[in-house]
């Protein structure tokens, strides 16, 4: 039996599209992250007080309540 080697080197042209397409999908995921956040934020600032006191959210605490899984305090 015949061992065939696949040292087929890359070409820069497939490697750019590796590292362009890459790229690409990183920033799609990225927005589509930014705007599910902003869609929540207008969904709970279009709440009145009331409601937001019942959900335990200030209005002044919106954004933070949002975004509080990215940051550690």
């Amino acid at each position: 039996m015949a061992n065939i080697a696949t040292n087929i080197p890359t070409s820069p042209l497939r490697d750019g599209w590796k590292k362009f397409t890459a790229a690409l999908e990183r920033g799609i995921e990225r927005h589509s992250q930014v705007t599910s956040r902003r869609n929540r934020i207008e969904e709970l600032e279009s709440k009145s007080d009331e409601e937001l006191q019942s959900m335990g959210i200030r209005r002044e605490d919106i954004t933070y309540h949002v975004f509080k899984d990215l940051f550690y305090a």
